[in-house]
């Protein structure tokens, strides 16, 4: 995507999130790479349905990456990592997710980055039925815009120790399954969607939404009946569908 339109897409898809209630109040954040050098972040604090321009705060991976190589750093050192980040001294502090936006955004064919609260998803993250959530699919629409499988990770305290363990996971999803997640479920948090595109992250992350709502409905008239696997197969790797995919923007 040409640099110029990299800042207002990424206001549509925020502003697109908060209309949609997926997060109220300051939750949730969004990302999208700029250069092999910088991306920018939704500034802490910042409402997704109202977010500006200038709540967009621009950083440099250099100065975010090393931090999660880190052993030992402290809560100080943390807040001085993400101001120096910042391209404009004068910029606003961006969120202190920002972390693992700059891990997912360094990913092959990963430009932008969202991640939401939705209520539909967080009644299954906060249940025993996240794993099942996460392994199984439904629909043949949730297979196309977010995979035969969403990579699930326990809780972790938000900001640096969440972004190491977002890595880890998706390493080894990566090698497990030999492509990179289109969603990830933190437990006890929230959704975390990727791709090339906005509409990539969008279409994942408003399915995942739709397929929890299913999930949730199915659960109360009794045992979920999820695709067979063989289909899920299938329908992840039809010629059609990938098409559609192409098409979607996805």
């Amino acid at each position: 995507m040409n640099p110029e339109r990299v800042r207002p897409a990424l206001l549509e898809l925020s502003h697109e999130f908060g209309e949609r209630e997926l997060v109220i109040l300051g939750e949730g954040n969004t990302s999208a790479r700029v250069s092999d050098e910088t991306f920018v972040v939704k500034a802490s604090g910042s409402s997704l349905r109202s977010l500006t321009d200038r709540q967009l705060t621009e950083c440099r991976f250099d100065r975010l990456l090393p931090a999660m190589d880190q052993e030992e750093i402290s809560d100080l050192e943390v807040e001085r990592v993400l101001r120096e980040a910042s391209v404009n001294p004068d910029a606003l502090k961006p969120s202190v997710e920002t972390f693992f936006h700059a891990y997912l955004l360094t990913l092959p064919e990963v430009h932008f980055v969202g991640h939401a609260h939705p209520i539909p998803l967080n009644q299954i993250l906060c249940s025993r039925k996240a794993e099942m959530f996460a392994k199984r699919r439904q629909c043949p629409d949730e297979v196309v815009c977010c995979g035969p499988v969403s990579l699930l990770l326990p809780y972790q305290d938000p900001g640096l120790v969440l972004a190491r363990r977002i890595r880890t996971g998706v390493e080894e999803f990566a090698a497990g399954y030999g492509k990179l997640p289109r969603v990830i479920l933190l437990e006890n948090h929230g959704v975390i969607t990727l791709g090339p595109t906005p509409e990539a992250v969008r279409a994942a992350m408003y399915m995942t939404v739709k397929a929890a709502a299913i999930f949730t409905g199915a659960q109360t008239l009794g045992p979920v009946r999820h695709l067979p696997e063989v289909e899920v197969h299938r329908i992840e790797h039809r010629l059609d569908e990938e098409y559609r995919r192409k098409v979607l923007s996805i």
